[in-house]
């Protein structure tokens, strides 16, 4: 088994398409839709053939609850890592992208967050390189 798309909802999809290109550079993988339903994916530039970050409309009463309790305690949606915080942090930052946490030490790693525009924190990590 691998996986191939997981989830993130947003409170407006196009917005979200906008943020998840054009701000941290994925580009659209699947847009099409069949009645109210949307199904919108989106993959990382680097590899567009690999896992698809789906960015489903917010409409179920219980996930939109789920959704603004982890925005309220600063806990990520989801997370992204990255070889360069420092230099993607710059690079998003510089298009737009408003950063709770600039990079920051933490234990084996480090990491810096921010807001998706669409209810989700983003958490970027860089794993600590080990000297052996």
């Amino acid at each position: 088994m691998k996986i191939k798309v997981t989830s993130v909802y947003v409170d407006d999809q196009d917005k979200a398409l906008r943020f998840y290109t054009e701000v941290l550079g994925f580009v659209k993988k699947t847009d099409f839709s069949q009645g109210p339903y949307r199904w919108l994916t989106v993959a990382p530039a680097e590899d567009p053939d690999g896992v698809e970050l789906q960015l489903a409309l917010n409409n179920n009463p219980a996930a939109k609850a789920y959704q603004e309790a982890l925005f309220q305690q600063s806990q990520p949606a989801i997370m992204f890592f990255t070889d360069d915080l420092n230099g993607d942090y710059e690079r998003i930052k510089g298009r737009g992208a408003e950063f709770t946490m600039p990079p920051t030490d933490v234990t084996a790693s480090k990491i810096a967050m921010l807001n998706d525009t669409c209810g989700n924190r983003i958490q970027l990590t860089q794993l600590a390189r080990w000297q052996g």
